[in-house]
């Protein structure tokens, strides 16, 4: 377990307390990068998912490269940007294959896109692209951006003058509704993606994913997926309609994005303030409407998330997020690292004190 002194304990990073603002992480909290880098990065670049079958998505590369930028290692991050560019950039389109499975004779027998791994990928390159002054890097993400305005940003069903992100190219788009998973939508990535390369779709659809996010969350939690009609929204029918482990992500999205009061993350910090005690797991599937909690882990990853979402809401200074430890699936640990990065760049009196 990493730990530190002072207001950023979560990260090992050392800062007298009360002095809000951000740090460069990467000389404040190299030895957590380092952690990371060595549970869950390969030397090849491959970012490895131990519990999905050692597999590596366009997801977690996007996340790795993300981090790479924040911690200011070029060399981590073009080692994981080729690795990708090999092994999941051979669709016909600029987009990425979703999935590389080792061992197999053909690992990638999927070859469809996850839009979310899409934009967190191009968003790392458009900040590498800055972080560590390589303008080849935005060419990149041009194409990218393009590619998903033209095939995962779709009609609404129910309100034709507004856009949803589809969570792929194919697939989510049916006769009668269409299938979104609302923790793809992430804000700031969507935005500086845009600002970046001028496609203005990504703004656009951010701002209406926001709302969208909003309506739901009038009604409950938001879930992992919800199908639109043209009557609205509704529980979907074929995936997951809890709220789980994907949409667990949509607080720490909102609040890195800038929005800690939107009504998405105070339901959910609703149910944390109920439900998390110390030495009890925390809430990782939950009923939408009941609030019936049906899953809980000791993962730090999700406390880390319970705690910046807290602490969003409420006047008191620092967020209860335990120091870092790689004896964790990939999933949470890295969950964990962007509460303390959304911390850091978004509500500095939340990082820990």
């Amino acid at each position: 377990m990493i730990s530190g002194l002072g207001a950023v304990a979560g990260l090992g990073l050392a800062r007298p307390a009360l002095s809000f603002g951000t740090v460069d992480l990467a000389g404040a909290a190299m030895p957590v990068w380092n952690s990371w880098k060595a549970a869950y990065l390969a030397s090849d670049g491959r970012v490895i998912d131990g519990v999905q079958r050692d597999a590596s998505h366009s997801e977690g590369q996007g996340y790795g490269m993300v981090l790479a930028t924040v911690f200011g290692d070029a060399a981590s991050f073009q080692s994981m940007f080729q690795w990708t560019e090999r092994n999941l950039a051979i669709r016909p389109d600029p987009l990425l294959a979703w999935r590389w499975l080792p061992g197999q004779g053909n690992p990638v027998p999927d070859r469809n896109n996850a839009s979310d791994g899409d934009l967190f990928y191009a968003w790392a390159l458009v900040r590498a692209a800055q972080r560590f002054e390589n303008r080849s890097y935005l060419a990149r993400a041009q194409e990218i951006a393009q590619a998903l305005a033209e095939k995962c940003i779709a009609p609404r069903p129910d309100a034709t003058d507004q856009t949803v992100f589809l969570p792929a190219a194919f697939g989510f788009t049916h006769d009668t509704h269409v299938t979104i998973n609302p923790s793809y939508y992430m804000p700031v990535a969507m935005r500086e993606l845009a600002a970046a390369t001028g496609v203005s779709a990504l703004a656009i659809c951010a701002q209406q994913g926001e709302a969208l996010l909003a309506q739901i969350a009038a009604e409950g939690l938001v879930p992992d997926w919800i199908d639109i009609t043209a009557n609205g929204v509704r529980g979907a029918q074929s995936l997951s309609p809890n709220a789980g482990y994907e949409a667990l992500r949509v607080p720490l999205f909102m609040i890195w994005s800038r929005v800690p009061q939107h009504p998405a993350v105070q339901r959910m910090v609703a149910v944390y303030e109920r439900t998390v005690q110390p030495g009890i797991g925390v809430p990782t599937v939950i009923e939408p409407l009941s609030g019936v909690v049906l899953e809980t882990s000791a993962d730090m990853g999700y406390q880390a998330l319970a705690g910046l979402a807290m602490c969003s809401g409420r006047k008191s200074l620092g967020a209860t997020i335990p120091p870092f430890t790689p004896n964790q699936p990939y999933y949470p640990a890295t969950l964990q690292l962007f509460a303390m990065i959304a911390a850091n760049e978004t509500l500095p009196e939340c990082v820990p004190l």
